[in-house]
């Protein structure tokens, strides 16, 4: 929600490499304040990291933050309900990694209430202007990158040792460099008004976001895919719209039972998860 407001006003590279620089350096200072600053990380594990993150982050959230501001919020989500049942498939064809046989109705269970949630607001008449192709594109390709990026992770923590906050900064100096390479395309970007930039007013809503979403969000997921499977692992991650139920709660606004269905199809998704 927070990253949706602050693209409102930059592009989707900047925003992207805003997020990594400020998130990278809060797990620098991580490292320095927990052990060496310099993790001590295998060559190839370094490199599958980097890689990793140059596929998840550097392409995949770019790609994410542009489906944001063709298509908004909730149809971004929706697309990237279709990361888990990807994931899954993948691992399958590339790492061997089987799911048991009450998992993938789990998974489908999970997708399909958070699909069921995400749709309600955009449906019927006023569910505004429809989405444009280049939305759609951008978040078919945020869904690969961050299933590719995840599988690659998942690659490193089964075949070699290393630590999550290590693989953390790793990915995420991965995906800085492939947005430094193509920040000169970002100028020609029409949907970017020139001179724009975050307001001063704005930088505590990005700091609080880049902790929350991007240092927490990306360190907890680097140990999400050390010690599950990694269609599991994405299948939790795609729970996140279900969160924003309570916060819109909160701020007065009315909840639906279709919200409360859908929300409740998906957690039972999840306790198959952990039963099969």
């Amino acid at each position: 929600m927070l990253y949706a407001r602050l693209g409102e006003r930059v592009s989707a590279l900047r925003l992207n490499l805003l997020k990594n620089v400020l998130a990278a350096a809060m797990l620098l200072a991580t490292l320095w304040a927990t052990g060496p600053i310099l993790p001590s990380i295998g060559l190839k594990s370094g490199l599958l990291f980097l890689l990793s993150g140059a596929v998840g982050i550097g392409i995949g959230d770019t790609a994410y933050f542009g489906a944001l501001r063709y298509i908004g919020a909730r149809r971004a989500l929706l697309l990237l309900v279709l990361s888990p049942p990807l994931t899954a498939v993948l691992a399958l064809v590339f790492l061997d990694e089987t799911l048991p046989p009450w998992a993938w109705p789990g998974i489908g269970m999970t997708v399909a209430g958070v699909a069921w949630v995400i749709t309600e607001r955009i449906a019927g008449p006023t569910g505004g202007l429809p989405p444009s192709a280049r939305g759609v594109i951008y978040g078919l390709v945020a869904v690969l990158g961050q299933s590719a990026g995840s599988i690659v992770a998942r690659l490193v923590f089964l075949e070699m040792e290393a630590s999550p906050l290590s693989g953390a900064l790793f990915r995420l100096l991965g995906g800085l460099a492939v947005v430094l390479v193509a920040l000169p395309v970002d100028r020609k970007d029409p949907a970017v008004q020139p001179g724009s930039r975050i307001r001063a007013s704005s930088w505590g809503v990005l700091l609080f976001a880049v902790f929350i979403g991007t240092y927490l969000g990306i360190w907890l997921q680097q140990i999400s895919l050390k010690y599950s499977a990694a269609g599991i692992a994405q299948t939790l991650f795609a729970t996140s719209p279900l969160f924003v139920l309570p916060l819109a709660a909160l701020m007065g606004e009315r909840i639906s039972w279709r919200a409360v269905c859908g929300a409740l199809t998906a957690v039972g998704g999840v306790v198959l998860l952990f039963t099969s």
